[in-house]
């Protein structure tokens, strides 16, 4: 999972990319740079790992990693000749959009449009992007049309279909309305894949509050499908993420911050792109997987491995809850909270699952 951090200069983008990465990034006023990336990949803090890990003692304990590009180069503006290249190309890939807004004052670091409004400032580059995938769905909409009439009276039903979905597309992005927001079934979505629309993508909208504790859902109104919104003391946090131990515990005490944000900030990132953890146990290693919210047990398999799922035969579960609640698969069983599920088992986060498979 790839999440794209992206804000307007001088928003504490990078400050928060530190934050959640413990990287040590140069922050400061920004000068007009241009574009660049900057990657970390992280484990996922998960607590349930830990206590696995210590149930079994295992040889290797390995979590489920999450990647975070700090994405520099946006600004009010960018989105007229329509985003393009590497910098498109970045924005497209990733699964999802972090918008880092501001809403900290300090001379030192001034704001590009002078004034601090973090609603205008999500709103500036909502249009951006709504500008882009526009003239995206408009260039794709003169092909089509440019296929129909070379196809001539016979036509293509399945030109014809797409163009009825670009216009709808055209439509609400003329009225300002990002593409999440509008109801698609499962095959439009996969069809849309490929043109690594922006507006289609879920954020978390994280509001740099600075060091005072402000509500992020004053500062910022985001009613908007896939997405959330959650304040961040982006500076105090940077710092609390180069500190280990009771050093960091005091620190947060201090501040009145119980919970770091790269922890916060991950499990909102699950919950907004509906990913969700199982768990394989085992002597030789504890580990954390992650898969739609949805899968089934054969598509939990494949992502384990690709041979898993084509041999599918039975899975084995058990919860997390129940293990931990019992003390021991022993127990699980005797407790008839062991179960053999079929190709048609939804797996929920939490399960713990051995793959029975032939070959």
């Amino acid at each position: 999972m790839r999440l794209g951090i992206i804000g307007l200069p001088n928003s504490g983008k990078t400050t928060i990319f530190n934050a959640l990465t413990g990287s040590n990034l140069a922050t400061g006023a920004a000068t007009g740079g241009g574009f660049e990336v900057h990657t970390a990949i992280i484990n996922v803090p998960d607590v349930r790992i830990d206590k696995l890990s210590a149930m079994y003692n295992p040889r290797k304990t390995t979590r489920t990693q999450i990647t975070y590009a700090d994405i520099g180069g946006l600004d009010k503006g960018i989105g007229e000749g329509g985003l393009k290249g590497q910098f498109r190309n970045e924005l497209s890939q990733v699964s999802g959009f972090v918008h880092v807004v501001r809403a900290f004052e300090d001379d030192t670091v001034p704001h590009p449009q002078v004034t601090i409004d973090p609603q205008r400032d999500v709103e500036t580059l909502d249009t951006e992007f709504m500008l882009t995938d526009l003239i995206t769905v408009e260039n794709r909409i003169e092909r089509v049309q440019s296929d129909l009439k070379r196809k001539g009276k016979t036509g293509d039903p399945t030109l014809e279909e797409e163009t009825k979905q670009l216009q709808k597309m055209k439509e609400a992005l003329e009225n300002e309305i990002p593409l999440r927001d509008l109801d698609w079934t499962p095959d439009e979505i996969k069809g849309m894949r490929g043109f690594g629309f922006l507006t289609l993508k879920p954020v978390l909208i994280v509001v740099n509050i600075g060091d005072e504790a402000k509500d992020a859902n004053a500062l910022v109104k985001y009613d908007h499908k896939d997405s959330t919104v959650v304040g961040l003391q982006g500076k105090i946090e940077a710092e609390l993420a180069q500190l280990e131990g009771e050093d960091q515990q005091m620190f947060m005490a201090e501040y009145g911050i119980t919970e770091l944000s790269a922890a916060k900030v991950i499990r909102l990132s699950y919950e907004l792109l509906t990913i969700q953890s199982f768990f394989t146990v085992g002597p030789d290693e504890v580990r954390a997987w992650s898969i739609p919210i949805g899968a089934t047990a054969p598509e939990a398999a494949g992502a384990i491995h690709n041979d898993l799922q084509k041999g599918f035969i039975r899975a084995e579960v058990m919860t997390y809850n129940d293990l931990i609640t019992l003390g021991s698969e022993a127990a699980v069983k005797a407790g008839g909270k062991f179960r053999l599920e079929g190709k048609e088992y939804i797996v929920k986060d939490g399960d713990i699952v051995h793959i029975r498979h032939s070959g």
